[in-house]
This record gives structure tokens, C-alpha cells and sequence, in this order.
């Protein structure tokens, strides 16, 4: 064992005048260990929420959306073609034209009930994991409708008070133009109820997409393409394809940027509390410079003889330095054990709830734990250790041996 290390780890156990220097090197191991503890428990509880958040919002919204440019809607020829290049894309599971738009929706039987909705059209099924009643079909004046929203207008499938008609702004503006002459309602059967978000449950009904583009007088044309890639990491790289595919027609937004704001504010929250808990291991920081300090007074005399017996005052110095990585290297194993343990029961075991959990889409708090996270929290604790080792390392390194042991004689 090289004998700097081998002094460094008596020096963190002195028994001999001073103590308190061995309690104040374990008060900086246990702040480290707190420090260390503390970031990754919130970080990873943090990574989970972005991660649950994240993964309900993918499953509303696509891995990557493809509009026109200008803003206006896409040729339902354009769209098809647009959608049948981008499944042959390998990464690409499906491609799905949608139209969208608001609407007023009116219960058949109690006309009282009512309620404004965005109507989306679609070709295929794309929220089957939700549907909780009936079943996904919006053939010959079918609708699909979230729970909430049913639940409101008191519309249930296969019921006498299955039926609602939707009226567009256009179909408004008819019925009141034409008096003598108003167009026939849009009158649909409530088919399905799903379950997803409540914000979008409320708000969100589903119906052909031929049918909406009668609805919404969009003839031959669509909203935008939808597309579901099989691993949503790959959403950027689509999106470079299908912008050098059409550079000037087509406005492409990944599933980050489709809900940015949001996802922003989480990063920042996530590391905003990180710079808070570090200084946790600052404070222990400066713990280790008071004991390192004091280790440095009150072994002048040893420190003296080693530079008698040959020791270079880059060896005493290197001598401090291990010991300060000592003390980072056990608070930080520590913190990682405790850390990573309560994480890994609350994983398994859910033993912390979230407090008012029946209205949350999960019961305990989430854990997702990102081997970067831990190692830029490994790197942090360790180096501050260090630099809080440098300046007693210099203040040892610097003591001229000669006075050193006169003085204790």
C-alpha cells in the first residue's frame, strides 16, 4: 500500500489530542452522504414523473405530426401519398391522415345537454388501450367519446341515450342563413367511451374522417398526418428525413415539440432542485476544509519528519488531496447506497403514496433512474471533496520541516 494512503486513512481516525477532528471528518461524510442521497431520490422521482407525463401524452398525441406549411390543409391526395412514403420508412409503425376542429355537440334526446368539443376524424383505430366501454368504431355515423364528457351528457353506448348531433360553425352559420331551407343535422351513435387524460377525455370525440370532412366542409382535404414510429427517440431523426424529403411544403413537429412548454418547465424544475440539494454538499465541502485544517495543525510534528525522511512537499500535498477523496469516495459510496436502495423499494414496493392519488393516473411516487444523473452526481460530490482538500493540502505542503519539529520538542 503506497504510504500516503496509508497515513491519509490513519489521519481520518485520530485518537490522540484532538477528537473532535474524527467526529468533524464524519460530520463531512455524513453531509456528503446526505447530499448524494438526497439528489438522486429527487432526481429520479422527478425522472419519473417527466417519464409518466411523457408516456400519457404520447399516447394522446403522435411520435411525429406532419401539417401543411402555411397553416391551411393538406390535399387528401397529397396526404396520402405523404403518408404512404413515410411508412416505408423502417422506424415508422403507421401513418394516419386526421381532420380536426371544433364543434358543437347536442344530446338527441334532452337537447339541454350540450357541450363545445374538437372533433377529430380518423381512418383507424389509434386509442384502443383506452377504450373502458363498447368498442373503437366510427363506421355509418359512429362516435367515440371519453369518459368524462360522457359522463356529463349522460350519453352511453348501446342505450336509448346513445344518439348527439354535432354542428360545425359553417353548419351554424347554414341553419341560421337558411331559414326555409336549413341542412340536415350530423346525427351520430355513441359507440365506445375511453379513458386517457381527463383534460383530453372532456374535450376530444372521435368520428370517420370522411364524415368530419362533410362536418367541417373540407372536401378532399385533411388536417395533417399522424405518425407512430416504433421507438419515439427516433422522432427527431424522422423529422430530418421528412423535412429533406419536402423542404418547403411541410411543417414536421416531434412529440417534444408539441407539448415544449411543458416538458421545459419540467427539465428546469428538475434542475433547479438539483442546484438546491448540491449545496447540501457544499456545506459538507466546508466541513472538510475545517477538519483537513485542523489535521494539518495538529500533525505539523509527523508532517515535519516525513519531509525530514525524504517526503517532497508535492507528497505531503498529494497526501491531503487522498484523504480529501477518501472522505468523497466513502460519503459518496454511501449516498449512492442509500440513495439507490430507497429507489429501488419504491420501485418494487410503492411504500410512499401520492396523497390525493384517486385523481392522478398513478398511485405511488414513479422512479426512473438515469445512469447520467448518477454519474454527474458521483462526479460532483467526488470533485468537491477535492477542491475542498486543495487548500489544506497546499497549507501542509508549504510547513518548513526543520520548525516544524522544533516546535514540538
Amino acid at each position: 500500500m503506497d504510504y500516503r494512503l496509508f497515513i491519509a486513512r490513519r489521519y481520518l481516525h485520530s485518537r490522540q489530542r484532538i477528537p473532535l477532528i474524527t467526529i468533524m471528518s464524519g460530520i463531512s461524510m455524513a453531509g456528503i452522504t446526505v447530499g448524494v442521497a438526497a439528489l438522486i431520490i429527487v432526481l429520479s422521482v422527478m425522472n419519473g414523473f417527466y417519464d409518466v407525463v411523457r408516456d400519457l401524452l404520447v399516447s394522446i398525441d403522435p411520435h411525429v405530426r406532419i401539417e401543411a406549411s402555411d397553416g391551411n390543409a393538406l390535399p387528401q391526395n397529397v396526404a396520402t401519398e405523404i403518408a404512404n412514403q413515410s411508412v416505408e420508412l423502417p422506424e415508422v409503425i403507421s401513418a394516419e391522415p386526421y381532420t380536426e376542429g371544433k364543434a358543437l355537440l347536442v344530446t338527441v334526446n334532452q337537447p339541454q345537454n350540450n357541450h363545445v368539443v374538437i372533433i377529430r376524424g380518423v381512418e383507424a383505430d389509434t386509442i384502443s388501450k383506452g377504450i373502458i366501454s363498447g368498442e373503437f368504431d366510427t363506421s355509418n355515423k359512429g362516435m367515440v367519446m371519453g369518459l368524462g364528457l360522457s359522463q356529463r351528457l349522460r350519453l352511453t353506448p348501446n342505450s336509448e341515450n346513445r344518439q348527439a348531433m354535432l354542428f360545425s360553425a359553417q353548419g351554424l352559420t347554414h341553419m341560421l342563413t337558411r331559414v326555409f331551407s336549413p341542412p340536415q343535422p350530423f346525427v351520430f351513435d355513441v359507440r365506445g367511451i375511453y379513458k386517457l387524460e381527463e383534460t383530453y377525455d372532456n374535450t376530444h370525440v372521435f368520428i370517420a374522417l370522411d364524415e368530419a370532412q362533410s362536418l367541417f366542409n373540407m372536401k378532399n382535404t385533411v388536417s395533417g398526418i399522424d405518425l407512430r414510429l416504433s421507438n419515439i427517440e427516433d422522432a427527431a431523426e424522422i423529422k430530418q428525413r421528412l423535412i429533406d424529403m419536402y423542404p418547403e411544403n411541410l411543417q414536421v413537429q416531434t412529440w417534444y415539440e408539441l407539448q415544449q412548454s411543458l416538458y421545459d418547465v419540467m427539465r428546469l424544475e428538475k434542475w433547479g432542485a438539483s442546484l438546491i440539494l448540491i449545496l447540501i454538499c457544499v456545506v459538507a465541502a466546508f466541513n472538510i476544509i475545517g477538519s483537513l485544517t485542523m489535521i494539518v495543525v495538529e500533525k505539523r510534528q509527523n508532517i515535519g519528519a516525513l519531509r525530514a525522511m525524504g517526503a517532497t512537499a508535492m507528497d505531503i500535498r498529494n497526501l491531503f488531496l487522498i484523504q480529501g477523496g477518501l472522505i468523497g469516495v466513502i460519503g459518496t459510496g454511501a449516498g449512492f447506497v442509500i440513495g439507490l436502495t430507497t429507489l429501488v423499494v419504491q420501485k418494487y414496493f410503492e411504500l410512499i403514496p401520492i396523497l390525493g392519488a384517486e385523481s392522478f393516473v398513478i398511485d405511488a411516487y414513479p422512479v426512473s433512474i438515469q445512469m447520467l444523473d448518477l454519474l454527474l452526481i458521483g462526479a460532483s460530490s467526488f470533485g468537491l471533496c477535492l477542491l475542498a482538500a486543495l487548500y489544506p493540502a497546499w497549507r501542509a505542503s508549504q510547513g518548513d520541516p526543520s520548525i516544524a519539529v522544533a516546535q514540538d520538542r
